[in-house]
């Protein structure tokens, strides 16, 4: 069976069909051509395709698409706005926390979900919250970094506005 799903995507509403045993992955990236998402492994153990859905964190390939409906969804594609990168992305660029790019996306989108309840993470909260992402090519430590950079970036912003 197929499903009408409606719901918010990087603050645009959308609607789609899908398979009922549609991905939520699968039908970002097949039906809404959302390919910043990754599928690193398809069983919820990688993080590269990670997502915000109503601000918590979820691995796309274990949400079947449909389940998302009415809710707000986030992806890598949500995080710039149209001129400015988000101070996560920024800091990664600036950091060299990236190399291959098949884990960022989903690493950007647990910094943020981070990030969004905590301004003043330790490097230990860092770590912990990446836990679920993994990454062959950076060995972490630029990637703890650069997300620890975005923060105070986003502390000193915030004083300033």
């Amino acid at each position: 069976m197929r499903s009408h799903v409606t719901c918010t995507i990087n603050g645009d509403e959308v609607e789609f069909l899908v398979d009922d045993r549609q991905t939520l992955l699968d039908a970002l990236r097949d039906e809404l051509q959302l390919t910043g998402t990754k599928e690193g492994c398809a069983t919820g153990d990688c993080g590269a395709c990670s997502v915000l859905i109503d601000g918590r964190l979820n691995c796309s390939c274990l949400v079947f698409a449909r389940e998302v409906e009415g809710a707000d969804v986030l992806t890598v594609e949500g995080l710039a706005d149209a001129d400015h990168l988000h101070p996560i992305q920024h800091a990664f660029l600036e950091g060299a926390a990236l190399q291959c790019g098949i884990c960022t996306p989903g690493l950007l989108v647990a910094a943020k979900a981070l990030l969004d309840r905590n301004l003043k993470p330790t490097e230990e909260e860092v770590r912990y919250a990446i836990a679920g992402n993994l990454c062959r090519c950076t060995g972490y430590d630029k990637v703890v970094r650069s997300i620890l950079d975005a923060a105070a970036e986003m502390r000193d912003s915030a004083v300033v506005s």
